[in-house]
């Protein structure tokens, strides 16, 4: 059995509402958000790089300033346990290399049928330093993208950031929508790797700005 998400008022509220602003406001110099979408009343799910702890924290604060779903997202079991307010605040759980993993990934597809909803994946599975140039997907995002029926919104969301010459870094959010009409992983990965490196790149120019 899985473990799903539940949304309590209080702990959703401080966490959701107010925590992320707080902490980002506390920690960066600034957010800059860069959106190439139009709002189609669609479920949304959400693919992310992961490169460390704060990765839900900012996609947090984009769905409070942009996207404006019911938040959803994937934890591993044994982190589930150990930070049980995490199901009060939309986290579900999978436990890899079990049968309970396609428990997991069809209740993600359940989530998704609903358009209030969001669901945020990582689809490297694990964190990895931000300057890797390549994001290899999971089996489980094959399994997602290939049991959509087509009214999901797919987005690809690139999390960057740079000190420049301010004492605190400001993040830098690159949001673009997966418009192929194919959800198979390998195309999904490949288009999610081009738009990768083409912020990367635009990153590295904001220097000579």
């Amino acid at each position: 059995m899985i473990i799903k998400a539940k949304h309590h008022f209080l702990f959703y509220y401080t966490l959701f509402k107010v925590y992320p602003k707080w902490k980002i406001l506390k920690h960066f110099h600034q957010v800059n958000i860069s959106a190439n979408i139009e709002e189609k009343n669609l479920p949304v799910l959400l693919l992310s790089n992961h490169v460390s702890w704060w990765d839900g924290i900012w996609i947090m604060y984009l769905n409070l300033k942009l996207l404006k779903r019911k938040f959803h997202f994937m934890m591993l079991d044994e982190q589930m346990k150990k930070n049980k307010y995490c199901e009060y605040v939309g986290g579900y759980s999978v436990k890899k290399n079990s049968k309970s993993i396609i428990e997991s990934l069809n209740y993600t597809l359940e989530l998704l049928t609903i358009n209030r909803n969001l669901v945020f994946l990582f689809p490297q599975g694990k964190i990895q330093s931000l300057y890797v140039p390549y994001i290899q997907f999971e089996k489980g995002i094959d399994h997602i993208l290939k049991k959509i029926n087509g009214k999901v919104q797919v987005l690809f969301l690139v999390n960057l950031i740079d000190y420049f010459s301010n004492t605190k870094p400001t993040l830098y959010m690159y949001l673009q929508e997966y418009e192929n009409t194919s959800f198979e992983a390998g195309k999904a990965q490949l288009e999610y790797n081009i738009f990768y490196n083409k912020c990367i790149a635009e990153n590295i120019q904001k220097i000579d700005a």
